[in-house]
C-alpha cells in the first residue's frame, strides 16, 4: 500500500497539479463558478412558483410570466454570463485587459451562437415585425460554444497586444481611452472571424460542438450509473491524493452538469413532473444526495470524530462538526487528514459509491424524484434534498438513510484510525 501511494505521489500528483493549474482550466472553472449566483437565484424564483399549496398558486397563477422573467434571465442565457467569466479570468492571468476582452469575447459569442432573427411581418398578438434573438441560443446548451469564443477571443487578443500590432494613442490620454483604441484590431479580427465562420462559411460552432460532446455529457450528467459512479470516484480519488478534486473535474464536468440541471429546470417550469425530469446525476444529485458534509460524505467520520476517545480526534470532529453540517469539508480532509491517508481514505472514495449506486436505483424506480432546482451548496443536505426535488419528504429521508450507511461504512476504518492515535497519544504521554 504504501509503494503504490509513493508511486502516485511521484506519478500522479504531478500530472493533475499541472493540468488543474493551467491557464485556459483555471478560467473555465472560475467562469463557471461565477455564474452560479445567478442560478441559484433563479433557482428560488422556480421553487416560488411551484410551491405545492393550492391557494397559493391560485394567487400566483396571473403572475406567473413576470414571475418567470428572473429564471429565464439567469439560467436561461447562462452562457452569455460564463462567456464574459470565462474571458475576463483568462485575460486576467495575462494580465490583459479583462473588462475588454470580455466585451469582444460577448460579441463573438453572440455573433456565432445566437444571430438574430428578422420578423418581415406583423403577427397580432405574437410578434412585431423586426429582430430578435432567441433566448434559447443563449443558455446552458450553448456552454461549450461559450467557452471556445471565450478562450479564442483572448488568445487572438493577447496575440496582437503582445506583437504591439494596435492603434497607440498620445501620452495623456485616459488610460480607457487608450485601451479602446488598443482594442480595435484585434477587435474587428475577432468579430470578422466569428462573422465569417458563422455567416459566411456558414459553419456552425456551437452545433457542433453540441453534436461532438452530447455523447459524453449523457455518460458524465445524464442518466448512466456507470459515467456518476467515475465521477464519483476520481473526485474522490484526487482528493486522496492531496488534490481539490472538483478543480480538477470542474472544467470537464462542470459544463455538463450546468447543462443537465437547467435541461432539468427548464423541463419542470414547462409542467414536467420532477419525476420525468431527462437528468439524474446533475451536480445537485451529487450535493445532496452523496456529498453530506462535503466529498467524501464526511459528515459522517465528523460525528464519528466528536464521540471518539481520542483528545485529538474529538477536537477536530467538534471543530469540523459546524462547517460539516453546512457542507464545507476542508478541516477534516486536512485535518485528520485523509489525504494520503489509506485507513481512511478507503472509506473515503468507497462510501460515495455505495450512496451514489442506491440513491440512482431509488431515482430510476421513482423512489424519489430528480433534482429540479439549484440551490447554494451551504444548505444542510435534508433541507435542500427536499426543495430541490419540489418539496419530496422521501429525498430528506434517502439523505438521511444515505448518511448512516457512511457512518457504517466510516466505523471499521475509523475504528482502526482511532487505535493509532491513541497509541500515539500515550507514547507521547509516557514520552512527557
Amino acid at each position: 500500500m504504501n509503494g503504490f501511494v509513493l508511486w502516485m505521489e511521484q506519478h500522479l500528483m504531478p500530472v493533475a497539479n499541472k493540468f488543474g493549474s493551467q491557464k485556459h482550466m483555471v478560467a473555465i472553472r472560475k467562469g463557471l463558478i461565477a455564474t452560479m449566483p445567478l442560478t441559484i437565484v433563479g433557482s428560488f424564483f422556480t421553487l416560488f412558483q411551484n410551491i405545492p399549496i393550492d391557494s397559493y398558486m391560485e394567487f400566483i397563477a396571473p403572475y406567473s410570466a413576470v414571475m418567470d422573467i428572473p429564471s429565464r434571465y439567469t439560467m436561461g442565457i447562462l452562457a452569455l454570463y460564463a462567456t464574459f467569466g470565462i474571458a475576463s479570468s483568462l485575460a486576467q492571468s495575462y494580465k490583459l485587459d479583462s473588462l475588454m476582452c470580455g466585451i469582444l469575447a460577448l460579441v463573438a459569442f453572440l455573433v456565432t451562437a445566437a444571430p438574430p432573427t428578422r420578423v418581415f411581418e406583423d403577427v397580432p398578438d405574437v410578434i412585431n415585425a423586426g429582430r430578435y434573438i432567441n433566448l434559447a441560443n443563449m443558455g446552458a446548451a450553448s456552454l461549450f460554444g461559450a467557452i471556445v469564443a471565450a478562450l479564442l477571443t483572448v488568445e487572438i487578443y493577447r496575440f496582437f497586444v503582445s506583437r504591439d500590432i494596435t492603434i497607440k494613442m498620445p501620452e495623456g490620454v485616459p488610460p480607457e481611452v487608450s485601451n479602446s483604441f488598443v482594442a480595435l484590431i484585434p477587435g474587428t479580427v475577432i468579430l470578422l472571424l466569428f462573422w465569417g465562420l458563422r455567416h459566411i462559411i456558414g459553419f456552425d460552432l456551437n452545433g457542433f460542438l453540441s453534436n461532438l460532446l452530447m455523447p459524453l455529457k449523457g455518460v458524465l450528467a445524464g442518466n448512466s450509473l456507470f459515467g456518476g459512479l467515475l465521477t464519483v470516484f476520481l473526485i474522490c480519488f484526487f482528493w486522496v491524493l492531496g488534490i481539490h478534486g472538483p478543480a480538477i473535474m470542474g472544467p470537464v464536468i462542470r459544463p455538463f452538469w450546468d447543462m443537465s440541471i437547467v435541461e432539468n429546470n427548464e423541463a419542470f417550469l414547462n409542467g414536467i413532473s420532477a419525476d420525468e425530469l431527462p437528468n439524474i446525476f446533475t451536480e445537485q444529485f451529487l450535493q445532496w444526495f452523496v456529498w453530506i458534509g462535503g466529498a467524501g460524505t464526511t459528515l459522517a467520520l465528523v460525528l464519528l470524530m466528536v464521540f471518539s476517545k481520542s483528545e485529538y480526534l474529538k477536537s477536530l470532529g467538534r471543530l469540523s462538526l459546524l462547517p460539516g453540517i453546512f457542507n464545507i469539508n476542508e478541516p477534516v480532509i486536512f485535518g485528520t487528514p485523509i489525504v494520503m491517508n489509506p485507513i481512511i481514505g478507503i472509506p473515503f472514495i468507497v462510501a460515495p459509491l455505495v450512496t451514489t449506486t442506491l440513491s440512482y436505483f431509488l431515482t430510476i424506480t421513482n423512489v424519489v424524484p430528480m433534482m429540479a432546482v439549484r440551490l447554494a451548496f451551504t444548505l444542510p443536505a435534508p433541507i435542500a434534498a427536499w426543495l430541490s426535488t419540489d418539496y419530496s419528504v422521501m429525498s430528506a429521508i434517502l439523505v438521511c438513510i444515505n448518511f448512516v450507511i457512511t457512518l457504517a461504512i466510516y466505523y471499521p476504518f475509523f475504528k482502526v484510525y482511532e487505535k493509532q492515535q491513541l497509541d500515539k497519544e500515550l507514547e507521547l504521554e509516557e514520552a512527557a
